[in-house]
């Protein structure tokens, strides 16, 4: 300990304060403790209660007004972190049994061996400061638990609520974090001439990193598609800048589409993401083809793009793999195929929620076990042509 431990002597015995000081003296001196004295019950409370940095209590049992066995039972609602050395006469094993039943910590007994109490006092002083550093501990991970509290709150609270759903289409998405912060994230543009861009990205690694890494990817994703109306220039230009001053080695797949909601048209680029899945009216399924690409992050590149038209009644599934690789009890996989048929019945089940349908069957197929990554779906139904 940094400053002596100090060590309060309880004991009628006038005798024992001038024995203790002389026996104890090097210790003393080395400011490994520092004693003081009461002789009864009564008093130490006392003490106790007019001095907090008492740490240490070495009390005799047997003492007028208030003997140790009662002071026992008093001392925690003084100071619940006091450790507690009872003196006892040598085998006076019941009350040795109610002392510790009481809470003390050791006991040594009478007449005193002082090779023994200075055994006894290291011993006690030494689990005190484990139980010191446990709490800091605990306190620090309370506040790092709260921290990250804040920053799941503040995470959450940059992904869309809200969605810029029209007459003849309807936008839904979801983020659930395996973490207390993630590093997928979605995100909704509404741009010019009735267009809408759909971003997905998934963060490698989780916990903070990814976290900081996805604040970083989402920022710079969000101010480029603003501009641009080709994702594929939009992968380019944010791949661009994320390889600039990526010191982590940190990669994003990222799955950017842009709607024209009249038409139906899609026009998608891809940072090496999974495919989207288009669901029809009547049920079929089907993955769209991929254009080429590779993460971003890692090194520059030129991106290609590609086309398809909804059909009136189609759905536009988007999500990371954390949806078709979570896993249940016994390690099995969600899957693509699974995905599919949850989709599929949603639809013939007249269920408009497809997302709802797919984080439910997720929970269903995982029966409680905690995912290891994040899970995230955007889901995008086209109604028909828009004159």
């Amino acid at each position: 300990m940094t400053t002596p431990c100090k060590i309060l002597v309880v004991d009628d015995e006038p005798d024992l304060e001038p024995l203790l000081l002389q026996r104890m003296r090097r210790e003393i001196r080395r400011k490994e403790y520092d004693f003081t004295f009461a002789h009864n019950g009564v008093e130490a409370l006392q003490k106790l209660r007019e001095d907090d940095t008492i740490q240490v209590v070495l009390s005799d049992i047997n003492m007028p007004e208030m003997d140790g066995l009662t002071l026992l039972q008093e001392i925690p609602s003084v100071n619940p972190d006091i450790r507690s050395v009872i003196i006892s006469a040598y085998g006076d094993m019941k009350n040795i049994r109610m002392a510790m039943n009481r809470g003390a910590f050791d006991f040594v007994t009478k007449p005193i061996d002082f090779d023994d109490l200075r055994v006894t006092i290291k011993r006690t002083v030494e689990q005190l400061q484990i139980w010191h550093d446990a709490m800091s501990a605990r306190d620090e991970l309370l506040s790092i638990n709260n921290e990250l509290s804040i920053a799941s709150t503040m995470q959450q609270s940059i992904l869309p609520k809200s969605f810029p759903n029209g007459d003849n289409f309807e936008i839904s998405g979801t983020m659930r974090a395996a973490r207390d912060v993630g590093g997928d994230f979605f995100d909704i543009y509404q741009l010019e001439g009735d267009k809408v861009g759909m971003c997905i990205a998934d963060v490698s690694d989780k916990g903070v990193p990814a976290a900081l890494f996805m604040m970083s990817s989402r920022s710079t994703m969000k101010g480029t598609a603003i501009g641009t109306l080709d994702p594929a220039d939009v992968i380019r230009d944010v791949n661009e800048f994320l390889c600039e001053d990526n010191m982590a080695n940190m990669f994003v797949t990222v799955l950017y589409a842009i709607v024209d909601t009249r038409s139906g048209m899609i026009t998608y680029a891809n940072g090496g993401h999974n495919p989207p899945l288009v669901v029809s009216a009547s049920g079929e399924t089907r993955f769209l083809p991929m254009p080429e690409g590779i993460a971003l992050g890692m090194f520059n590149m030129s991106f290609d793009k590609m086309t398809h038209r909804l059909d009136a009644g189609d759905t536009l599934i988007m999500y990371t793999d954390g949806v078709t690789e979570a896993a249940n009890q016994e390690n099995d996989l969600y899957g693509e195929e699974r995905l599919m048929d949850v989709v599929s019945q949603a639809v013939r089940d007249g269920k408009d929620d497809l997302i709802d349908s797919i984080m439910k069957s997720i929970d269903d197929f995982s029966q409680g076990l905690d995912q290891t990554d994040d899970i995230t779906c955007i889901s995008f139904r086209f109604d028909g042509y828009k004159s």
